[in-house]
């Protein structure tokens, strides 16, 4: 682990609160045109998750109706009754987003499978990055908002249900995350997409930016002002 990532963790609670974490619950309104173009603008607008820390595991409370359950999984997701029934289910899900282009509609499993694994890497940043078979490499500052970010460079290994393997997340000076570098892979996204941490929150002893919005990048890497592609906001969330 590099002295960035040391520096990280310990801004957003260090490494052993995250380790006795288990559970993150969090209600958030969750838009953008990534989903509105795909047909999908309001699935998670008002957005019921909870997610383990240590799996890659995510559960939707009322998604897509009263008492109705989306469970998220890398190689599954399902949709199922108050009672457990499962009523729509897709196996090894981003196969599933192969033979789509960027016009593609999805449906609401689509949705669930990137919605699932985008909070997920999210909320469990920047403890994920040290996970087994993550790489880590600093790279060159970067100067934005008249302040002087570090970079630190990751590749994902592959079990990891991530947007890209190769991504780039920003700190300022205390070490909080401020941006975040990718392309979407299962949304062929043309170009990088820059996406913003802000309004940091402190939730037993453990830090999240509680605003998010993502928004396009430019060739010399400054972020564009438009279009949204995806914005979050988080009213509440709870740590166990």
């Amino acid at each position: 682990m590099n002295d960035l990532l040391d520096l990280a963790l310990l801004a957003h609670g260090g490494a052993d609160r995250w380790q006795r974490s288990a559970t993150i619950h969090a209600r958030a309104a969750v838009g953008g045109l990534a989903l509105a173009r795909r047909g999908q603008a309001d699935i998670f607008a008002d957005t019921d998750v909870t997610l383990d820390v240590h799996r890659q595991h995510a559960v939707f409370r009322n998604f897509t109706g009263p008492g109705l359950v989306g469970v998220y999984t890398p190689g599954r997701v399902a949709i199922e009754d108050a009672d457990g029934t499962v009523l729509q289910e897709l196996r090894r899900p981003r196969d599933a987003f192969a033979d789509m282009d960027r016009t593609s509609a999805w449906d609401q499993l689509h949705a669930l499978y990137f919605g699932g694994y985008a909070l997920w890497n999210y909320l469990t940043a920047p403890y994920l990055l040290t996970l087994p078979a993550v790489q880590t490499e600093e790279g060159r500052p970067w100067d934005e908002a008249g302040e002087r970010w570090r970079r630190l460079h990751v590749t994902f290994p592959a079990d990891i249900a991530t947007h890209s393997p190769e991504q780039t997340f920003y700190f300022d000076e205390s070490g909080l995350q401020r941006r975040h570098d990718y392309r979407v892979d299962i949304g062929r996204a043309p170009v990088v997409t820059a996406h913003y941490t802000e309004a940091h929150r402190t939730v037993s002893g453990l830090v999240f930016a509680t605003h998010r919005y993502a928004v396009p990048t430019a060739e010399d890497n400054t972020s564009r002002p438009g279009p949204i592609f995806i914005s979050i906001d988080i009213a509440d969330i709870t740590v166990r």
